[in-house]
C-alpha cells in the first residue's frame, strides 16, 4: 500500500517505507510431531493442562508430545505455573524434535467463538519476534469437538492474530527490523478451498486494519486533512473498478451550507477536506445502500475551550480514528468486492485549532439541514462536524448509516478502554452491528438514548447547544447527532474513544474496521 506522506511537513518529518507482513499459510495433514522448523505452537485450554497424580497430562496430544521431550513439558509447566489461562504462554528450547522450540499458548477455559483463537496467532507472532523465527507450526491440543465448518474460521482467526501481531509501525523510527516470520503451517484444521477463501479474506481485512492503524498513528504534522483526503483518493484510484472519489473544498462545502463543520475548521491554516468515497459492486446491481461516516479531526486542541494537561492533548492525533476505521473498511471492501450493496464512505476532515478566525464559545453555527447550534463548548467539536456529514449521508439516498467517532470521555468512564458504546433507535440495526462485531471479535455495548436528557441540550437563543450536563454525556452527544439524521433512515452511532488506542503499546489498534466490513457483508448479496 502507499504510505501516508505529507508534501511539506512541520519538523521535516516524513514516514519511511516499511515492509508489511507477508506470511504464507498452509494446512498440513502429516503428524505435527514430525514437522521441522523453528517453533511448534500448541494452543491449550485450562482443561488440556490438567495432570494426573503422576504429573502426566490427561490430554493425549500433550502427553505424546511430553513423552517425546522426556517429561520436559510437564516439568516446565509446573515450574512456571502455566495453567492455560488466556493470554499466557511459555516457550521451551527443545531437542529430539524437528522443531527447535515448543510453545504452549493459553486459550482459557474454552474458546466459544472462532475469533477467540486470535490470541493464539498474536502469541505466535510474539514468540517469532523474540526468537527471530522464520516458520511456525500451529496445532490445538483439543480439536476433536470442532466441526468441519468451524475449522477454517479458527485458522482464519489465528492467521489474523499472526499478521497483525507481526506488524509494527516503525515508519517514524530511524531504524527498524524486518519481520522475520515467513510461514505458518496449520495441523488438524484441514485445508481445501474454504480455508483458502477464508485466509484471502483475512489478508484483505488485515490490510484495512493496518491502513487504519497507520492513519491514526501518523502525527498531525504529517496527517493533515489534505493528506487524509489524498489517502482516500488513493483507495479510489487503486480500485477504480468499484470506487469513485469526491473531495470537496471549503467553497464547495459553503455551497452545501455546512456551517457547523466549517465553524470547527475556521481556526486552522490547514484547510478542511470533505471526503466522499462510493463503492458500487462490479455487476452494478444493488439491493441496499449504506453509509459509513467517520469523525475526521486530524488534531483537536479543544479550541478556545482548550484541553488541559489531563486531557492528553498529545494524543489528539487519534481524534480521527473514526475516519481511519471507515477508510480501512473501504480498502478491505475494495478487495473483497461484496455484491448487491452500495456503500458511501464519508469523512468531514479538519483540525480544531485556536486563532483569531476561530469559533468562539457562544457563537451560533447553522448546519446544512438549517438547524442552529449555540456553541457552548468548542471542545465538543466532533459532533459539529458529524452533523453536516450525517445530513450529507442522508442526502445520498441511503437506507442505513453507521457513524463512528472518538466522541466522549464519558463513554470511556462508563465502559472502560476496551468496549465501544453504541446508540440507536433501531433494535434491528443494533442486532446487525452487534452480530458483526461478535464475528470480528470486537466489543460493543448498547447504551440507552434517554430522550428526557434532551432538555439540557436546549438553548435560549438557538435550536440547541452542543453540550449538556456532565452526567450522561455520551447519551446527550448521541441525542445531538440524532437531530441531523432523516427519520426514514436507520442510524447507529459508535462512540469508540476507548478501544482505538492501546496505551500499553502506545499505538493505534485499528478498532472497528473488521466490524464495519462484517456489517457491510451481512447487508450484501454474498
Amino acid at each position: 500500500m502507499d504510505h501516508v506522506v505529507a508534501k511539506a511537513t512541520l519538523g521535516l518529518t516524513h514516514p519511511a517505507q516499511i515492509d508489511h507482513p507477508k506470511i504464507s499459510f498452509a494446512a498440513k495433514e502429516t503428524d505435527f510431531l514430525e514437522w521441522k522448523g523453528d517453533i511448534l505452537a500448541v494452543g491449550v485450554t485450562e482443561k488440556d493442562m490438567m495432570k494426573d497424580e503422576n504429573l502426566k497430562f490427561e490430554n493425549q496430544i500433550l502427553e505424546n508430545l511430553d513423552s517425546k521431550l522426556g517429561g520436559l513439558l510437564s516439568e516446565v509447566s509446573c515450574e512456571e505455573n502455566f495453567t492455560g489461562k488466556v493470554g499466557r504462554s511459555t516457550v521451551i528450547r527443545v531437542s529430539g524434535l524437528g522443531a527447535k522450540r515448543v510453545s504452549l499458548i493459553g486459550l482459557g477455559k474454552c474458546p466459544t467463538v472462532p475469533s477467540s483463537y486470535r490470541v493464539l496467532g498474536e502469541s505466535v507472532a510474539s514468540a517469532a519476534k523474540a526468537s527471530q523465527a522464520n516458520n511456525v507450526a500451529v496445532t490445538l491440543a483439543s480439536s476433536e469437538a470442532l466441526t468441519p465448518a468451524s475449522k477454517p474460521a479458527i485458522a482464519s482467526a489465528i492467521a489474523k492474530g499472526a499478521l497483525l501481531g507481526t506488524y509494527e509501525d516503525n515508519r517514524f523510527k530511524s531504524k527498524s527490523k524486518k519481520p522475520s516470520l515467513e510461514s505458518v503451517d496449520f495441523f488438524g484444521l484441514e485445508g481445501g478451498p474454504e480455508l483458502e477463501k477464508k485466509l484471502k479474506y483475512t489478508e484483505d481485512i488485515c490490510s484495512g486494519v493496518i491502513l487504519a492503524k497507520e492513519l491514526v498513528n501518523a502525527p498531525a504534522n504529517v496527517l493533515t486533512p489534505e493528506v487524509l483526503a489524498e489517502e482516500a483518493a488513493k483507495i479510489a484510484a487503486a480500485y477504480n473498478d468499484v470506487f469513485t472519489a469526491k473531495i470537496l473544498d471549503t467553497e464547495q462545502c459553503k455551497e452545501l451550507k455546512m456551517g457547523s463543520y466549517l465553524g470547527v475548521a475556521a481556526a486552522s491554516t490547514n484547510p478542511p477536506k470533505f471526503i466522499h468515497l462510493c463503492y458500487k459492486p462490479p455487476n452494478g446491481f444493488t439491493k441496499t445502500k449504506l453509509a459509513l461516516v467517520g469523525k475526521g479531526l486530524t488534531f483537536d486542541s479543544g479550541g478556545y475551550n482548550i484541553k488541559t494537561s489531563q486531557a492528553s492533548m498529545e494524543l489528539m492525533k487519534k481524534d480521527m480514528a473514526g475516519s481511519a476505521a471507515v477508510l480501512g473498511a473501504a480498502k478491505a471492501l475494495a478487495q473483497i468486492k461484496p455484491p448487491g450493496v452500495e456503500v458511501h464512505f464519508i469523512v468531514a476532515a479538519c483540525e480544531n485549532m485556536i486563532s483569531g478566525t476561530g469559533m468562539r464559545p457562544g457563537d451560533i453555527v447553522t448546519a446544512s439541514n438549517g438547524k442552529t447550534i449555540e456553541v457552548n463548548n468548542t471542545d465538543a467539536e466532533g459532533r459539529l462536524t458529524l452533523a453536516d456529514a450525517l445530513v450529507y449521508a442522508c442526502n445520498q439516498g441511503v437506507e442505513k448509516i453507521v457513524d463512528l467517532a472518538t466522541l466522549t470521555a464519558a463513554c470511556v468512564v462508563a465502559l472502560g478502554p476496551s468496549i465501544a458504546g453504541i446508540f440507536t433507535p433501531s433494535d434491528e440495526l443494533s442486532k446487525e452491528v452487534v452480530a458483526a462485531a461478535e464475528v470480528a471479535g470486537e466489543k460493543l455495548w448498547r447504551l440507552p438514548m434517554e430522550e428526557s436528557y434532551w432538555d439540557c441540550m436546549k438553548s435560549g437563543v438557538a435550536d440547541m447547544v452542543n453540550t449538556g450536563s456532565r452526567h450522561g454525556g455520551s447519551i446527550t452527544a448521541a441525542l445531538f447527532l440524532k437531530q441531523f439524521v432523516d427519520e426514514k433512515v436507520e442510524w447507529l452511532h459508535i462512540d469508540m474513544s476507548g478501544p482505538v488506542w492501546n496505551h500499553e503499546k502506545k499505538a493505534a489498534t485499528g478498532f472497528a474496521t473488521p466490524t464495519l466490513v462484517e456489517w457491510v457483508l451481512s447487508n450484501s448479496s454474498s
